[in-house]
């Protein structure tokens, strides 16, 4: 499961806004803003999904382990020439 904590990670490391992870995940904006609130807001979980697979897309993988959670970017190196 996405956390608020790791897509608000996630989109600084892309250099995203919430509009334009709204746009690429195909949600409402309204619905990230829900996804990315601190205040334990219920989200879909077609929501999570979405968003989780527009960041997966574009090259980020989710950590999830004993010692916490976090993001990583791994950029295609033939992309980057």
């Amino acid at each position: 499961m996405i956390t608020a904590r790791q897509s608000r990670a996630a989109r600084a490391l892309l250099g995203w806004t919430q509009e334009t992870l709204a746009e690429k995940a195909r949600v409402s904006l309204t619905a990230l803003k829900r996804l990315e609130s601190e205040n334990d807001l219920v989200v879909y979980e077609t929501t999570r999904h979405q968003v989780r697979k527009a960041f997966e897309n574009n090259g980020v993988v989710f950590l999830n382990s004993e010692q916490g959670i976090g993001v990583l970017v791994v950029h295609d190196r033939a992309n980057d020439r």
